[in-house]
């Protein structure tokens, strides 16, 4: 969010709560029955709306407090409840169901106090019973609806991402086919040409005889040849990015995650399998804590055993270890990684609260060499 946006925010907030104290403030002085006391609480409890949404909960109890005094005191009509009426649909809405419903409950049982002996008090009573459960039902519905927009927005990221992860994992595997296309056509044929063109070479020299130009060419093209051929076969065989859990740590903390690396036993070099799971292991992981933790912390360990790696990504932020996540495409191919090398996966939330993602790689992997 932009200093413009938050700006505007707090104007549009301090508006409101102008607004209610002006509203309350009018209708006590139409009723000539309050006192300057009576003004500064209703001051307090509409200009505490303010702040409703960094503080709910303290600004329903300000709200409340402050405005029920002024009920108890002044015995004013029924829009005196306007400010505690906003808190408690801030505080619905900030999902503080239970909180706001007490809150309705105390002021309505002050309001009702102060108008037992007034004509038509049960009328207004009731009328202003609806009026706060209306608020209770507005803040939940819109606290639910908000978080339907969220899961919506978050599909669509999902789905954009698998369609992106989609996109890259064909075009990968096209690479791969051309590149066994390549090694299993040319490679060989090229590999027939320079070998009969240095057997003739070697033969001419043998002889003594004066060597063609020719075939020192063909030779020396099929070398070439040869050498290209490789690079263009390592190009296309390279379908993973080049990196470290290092250097993913620290473009995470450009990014302003607060991201810890921790390395124990002896660090050494990895096969490229080994070494690509961990990339890529540490690189969703740190992915997944930046879109779903919040301003959590984050805790990268790599373990170095003599025969495994062990890979820890711990964050603190909000994850309900009683509602585990659905498993998407980040996860399900993390686990698939692992899995094809005879490790173990741990991807849960944890007792203590956050997410914690454990991967267990064993170093006996070789490299087939083709």
């Amino acid at each position: 969010m932009t200093l413009d946006q938050v700006t505007r925010r707090h104007l549009a907030d301090t508006t409101l709560a102008v607004v209610v104290g002006a509203l309350v403030m009018t209708a006590a002085a139409i009723d000539h029955r309050a006192t300057p006391a009576d003004y500064a609480l209703i001051a307090v409890g509409s200009l505490a709306l303010a702040a409703y949404r960094y503080a709910p909960r303290r600004v329903l109890a300000v709200s409340t407090v402050a405005t029920t005094a002024y009920v108890l005191h002044a015995h004013p009509g029924t829009l005196a409840a306007l400010p505690v009426l906003s808190a408690v649909h801030t505080a619905a809405r900030a999902g503080h169901r239970g909180v706001a419903a007490l809150a309705s409950a105390l002021f309505l049982a002050g309001f009702v106090t102060t108008d037992l002996a007034a004509r038509g008090s049960a009328e207004r009573s009731l009328l202003l019973a609806g009026w706060f459960l209306c608020a209770l039902v507005t803040g939940l519905a819109d606290r639910n609806w908000q978080a339907y927009l969220r899961q919506t927005e978050q599909r669509a990221m999902e789905a954009e991402r698998t369609r992106e992860e989609a996109a890259l994992r064909r075009a990968g595997e096209e690479r791969l086919r051309i590149a066994r296309e390549l090694h299993d056509s040319l490679t060989h044929s090229i590999s027939i040409v320079k070998l009969q063109a240095g057997v003739a070479v070697h033969l001419a020299r043998k002889r003594g005889e004066e060597v063609s130009p020719a075939l020192l060419a063909i030779q020396e093209a099929g070398g070439e040849a040869m050498r290209e051929l490789r690079a263009t076969l390592g190009v296309l065989r390279t379908d993973e990015p080049t990196g470290t859990p290092a250097l993913l740590v620290e473009r995470a903390r450009a990014a302003g995650l607060a991201v810890e690396l921790t390395v124990n036993g002896d660090e050494r070099p990895l096969t490229a399998t080994v070494d690509r799971a961990a990339y890529r292991i540490v690189q969703e992981a740190l992915t997944n804590a930046a879109r779903h933790a919040g301003p959590a912390k984050v805790a990268v360990q790599l373990h170095y055993s003599p025969d495994e790696l062990t890979i820890a990504v711990d964050d603190d932020g909000g994850a309900d270890p009683s509602c585990p996540p659905t498993p998407g495409i980040g996860l399900t191919g993390m686990r698939e990684r692992v899995t094809a090398l005879g490790g173990t996966l741990h991807a849960a939330p944890r007792t203590e609260g956050g997410f914690s993602v454990r991967a267990e790689l064993p170093l006996g992997i070789t490299e087939e060499v083709s």
